[in-house]
């Protein structure tokens, strides 16, 4: 499995969500005018980012049963 290039665009996915969310909890913890201007597009940017990411995870699936590894 690990020597498939996509499993390493999917964890890279993966990471980048987490990496989105992580940011976006910070700063809402944070609160203020940061949290107030850009709170809605730090969601969007981590909804998108997640929907690439289940994406990548289904053909990443979708692949691996056709080529029977």
């Amino acid at each position: 499995m690990a020597d498939d290039p996509l499993f390493y665009v999917v964890a890279v996915a993966c990471l980048v969500v987490a990496g989105i969310m992580m940011f976006g909890v910070i700063t809402f913890g944070r609160g203020g005018e940061f949290n107030r201007k850009h709170a809605n597009k730090i969601m969007r940017w981590r909804i998108g980012a997640q929907f690439i990411a289940v994406v990548l995870i289904l053909l990443f699936v979708f692949i691996r049963r056709q080529t029977g590894q």
